[in-house]
């Protein structure tokens, strides 16, 4: 870890990713120097290189870290596809529950450490701002600690056991190695912090598109007290999807109208990382660390797509490399009407694309790619513009169902489990029903397919077990262990270190 924390560099970016210009502003770092202090166009600065971070995980260091990707491989939703088993090997690893300390999906681990100084970097500005209106500074302030929770929370996610520092490393530029629990601490401090008070606004519009809000602070304390399994906080999380309920600000829209072009930061939209290619710059493969699209569409669509996908009918869908296909069974979960299956899965004829590894006839459809969404400047492949929404407020819905109805929390304000599973139900097209602990479950999975949540919601829900299977038509044999919620930490990274900051891997390993 060493070698990279010292090759941090601030680099002049475009300030934010909205939507829109005016929120697109460059403010050149060199106007705070290390700890020093910092004027109101220096953290803007550091907080932009901040959100930069949010694009970076799918083709930066030159590696493929689509977030939703390496999260959904170790679940019973997807397969590993692409060419071969040793097309992308780590990833093969990854799918079978075997990653080894040299073979695994090291650009995560690179990305989000990168992502935890540059947070650090934006809070420190903030603590040495000058001349900046008090509102402002406290927003900012927020928003970068809302923004270094989200990106440790995945290092705690994959790896557990980590580094951590909040401070500028001396050298010999290590830092100590924290137990889960501190980890999960320290997240839950940071979220705390931006939900003080009103530092964050619920909702965001027009040039703020894509910026932290305190709904999106309340999703994640959510989805980080629900994963550690903190009974002590159920209340609490629950408190705060009612509020986000009750103020009126988002809703549920069309299902198929979500993922287009045209659904970017729509009514259900809570935060979305913002794909610019185009006249933004886009990512070439000489450099994956810059430019605003992503390849998560390549990636996941069939190779040498010729027809439409006989689920939707739709013709709107384009070739890539065929990697994580969708599992069959996937198409049986569905009830019959329910709208969201034609949107999460496409399925095209045999003949209209070119088999590969584990083909299913099956791909993951929200993030497919559609002709003219990869327009150049940059390789076409690594630049497409769909927007990888990060929290949505189905997801708000939902675990206020899991936590009356599986966790016994009394239910808070408006927001109860017959309201919260019949809003989900009845966009999809499905007659209202009484919720049981299973529907919540199977309305999870049907609701996410594609978005990176499965894999998580067996581990805490202890039911990893399922993860166990051996189905040799699909090279596919895998067996779970708990100590498996964990990837080994990268053989790297151990290596550099030494003496009383040396990393010890994760048990099992």
């Amino acid at each position: 870890m060493n070698k990279y924390i010292k090759a941090i560099v601030f680099i002049a970016i475009l300030g934010f990713t909205s939507c829109t210009d005016d929120f697109l502003t460059n403010y050149p770092t060199a106007s705070q120097a290390s700890g020093g202090t910092a004027t109101e166009g220096a953290i803007l600065s550091n907080l932009g290189s901040c959100y930069q971070v949010l694009l970076f995980d799918s083709y930066a260091n030159n590696n493929y870290n689509s977030i939703v990707l390496m999260s959904d491989l170790r679940s019973d939703d997807i397969f590993k596809g692409g060419g071969d088993a040793g097309d992308q090997g780590q990833l093969y690893r990854l799918s079978q529950l075997d990653a080894t300390p040299t073979e695994l999906p090291e650009g995560l681990w690179t990305i989000y450490y990168n992502a935890l100084a540059r947070c650090n970097n934006a809070i420190s500005a903030c603590e040495n701002a000058v001349g900046v209106d008090e509102a402002s500074l406290a927003q900012y302030n927020a928003e970068a600690h809302f923004l270094r929770a989200y990106y440790v929370h995945w290092l705690w996610k994959f790896w557990g056991n980590v580094p951590y520092f909040e401070e500028d490393l001396v050298e010999p530029y290590f830092a100590r190695q924290y137990t889960a629990d501190e980890i999960y601490a320290e997240i839950i401090a940071d979220v705390d912090f931006a939900l003080e008070g009103d530092k964050l606004p619920m909702s965001v519009s027009g040039a703020d598109q894509g910026r932290a809000t305190k709904a999106a602070a309340m999703l994640l304390k959510a989805r980080v007290v629900m994963y550690q399994n903190d009974e002590s906080k159920y209340a609490e999380v629950l408190a705060d999807m009612n509020a986000i309920y009750e103020s009126g600000e988002y809703s549920l829209p069309d299902f198929a109208s979500i993922w287009t072009r045209e659904g970017e930061f729509g009514a259900g939209s809570i935060l979305e990382a913002n794909h610019l290619p185009g006249e933004y710059g886009g990512k070439t493969w000489a450099d994956g660390w810059t430019g605003f699209g992503t390849n998560l569409p390549a990636f996941i669509s069939p190779n040498g797509l010729s027809g439409a996908d006989q689920l939707s009918g739709l013709s709107v869908f384009q070739g890539g490399w065929g990697f994580g296909p969708a599992r069959s069974e996937l198409v049986d979960i569905f009830e019959d009407g329910d709208e969201r299956l034609a949107t999460s899965i496409n399925h095209f004829a045999d003949g209209t694309y070119t088999a590969r590894f584990q083909n299913t006839g099956y791909f993951m459809g929200k993030y497919a790619a559609r002709k003219g969404y990869n327009e150049p400047p940059g390789d076409v492949d690594l630049n497409y513009e769909n927007n990888l929404r990060i929290f949505r407020y189905a997801e708000v819905l939902l675990n206020a169902a899991e936590l009356i109805v599986i966790h016994g929390v009394a239910p808070v304000g408006q927001l109860t489990a017959e309201v919260a599973i019949n809003e989900i139900r009845d966009r999809a097209g499905l007659d209202p029903v009484a919720p049981t602990a299973e529907l919540v479950k199977l309305e999870r999975r049907r609701e996410f397919i594609g978005e990176g949540m499965r894999f998580w919601d067996l581990v805490r829900w202890g039911e990893g077990s399922t993860l166990t299977e051996n189905l040799p038509e699909y090279s596919s044999n895998r067996t779970w262990e708990p100590y498996k919620k964990y990837l080994p930490i990268p053989q790297s990274e151990i290596d550099k270190t030494e003496g009383e900051f040396k990393l010890v891997q994760n048990d099992g390993y």
